[in-house]
């Protein structure tokens, strides 16, 4: 099959045609590489080097979800599903591609809208979903798009998103609990004279951001809501 695939796959891979100046051009030569990407899995078609061009490629083409009346715009959306059901963004991890993986996060957060069908929204919690939950760390940098989206005011000048940003979190509160601690500080809730000591149970399924808290002097313990779980943080011995 791979052989048989060569020809069309040398083709699409030029320089020529990956920085093509015409956008539709682009999208038309991603989608072809999609969907050999689909018929050659678990196997990348490509050498580490050139399917990091193709993520690069992939995240400047989602930033076209937000251009519903666009020509390419159907296009866009299979490659998007397609990603999503072939898991090739896992490849994405393999490869280090760590600015990449947050650029996509950060670009499902900013394109998303009413305006697109379920399967646009279900594939993008599908996507990031996956990245997190076989991410071997997760790093602040990845963090932050997160809980931005589900920050309170966002709830209200783009629900959509923040109803994304809830189900993402909601599907992988298990794995982001350990970082939630060191990114909660790192964001400005609380300030450096406090070191976390334990993340209890979740407590709230609202998702609102509280950025106030409260400490309780006789226990020496600041406490307040996060997007996730309720978390505690000691006041160190300095204070």
């Amino acid at each position: 099959m791979h052989d048989a695939l060569l020809h069309s796959m040398n083709a699409l891979i030029t320089d020529e045609l990956l920085s093509h100046a015409e956008m539709d051009v682009k999208v038309s030569v991603l989608s072809c590489i999609t969907e050999i990407t689909r018929i050659t899995t678990p196997d990348a078609p490509y050498d580490d080097e050139k399917m990091k061009e193709v993520f690069q490629l992939t995240v400047i083409v989602f930033e076209n979800l937000s251009h519903v009346s666009s020509h390419c715009y159907m296009k866009v959306i299979s490659i998007l599903n397609t990603v999503a059901k072939v898991k090739s963004c896992l490849l994405m991890l393999d490869l280090e591609c760590d600015a990449l993986v947050v650029d996509m996060f950060q670009t499902f957060f900013k394109t998303i809208s009413a305006n697109h069908p379920h399967d646009v929204f279900s594939a993008m919690e599908t996507i990031m979903t996956m990245v997190i939950d076989e991410s071997d760390n997760i790093s602040l940098d990845l963090l932050s798009p997160l809980l931005a989206s589900v920050r309170k005011e966002n709830e209200t000048v783009s629900p959509i998103s923040w109803k994304l940003g809830e189900k993402v979190i909601t599907n992988c509160v298990v794995k982001l609990q350990p970082y939630l601690q060191e990114a909660v500080c790192s964001i400005g809730v609380a300030s450096n004279t406090f070191c976390a000591t334990k993340v209890g149970q979740p407590m709230d399924a609202t998702f609102k951001f509280v950025e106030d808290f409260t400490i309780l002097e006789e226990d020496k313990v600041v406490s307040f809501s996060s997007p996730i779980p309720h978390i505690e943080f000691i006041i160190s011995e300095q204070v």
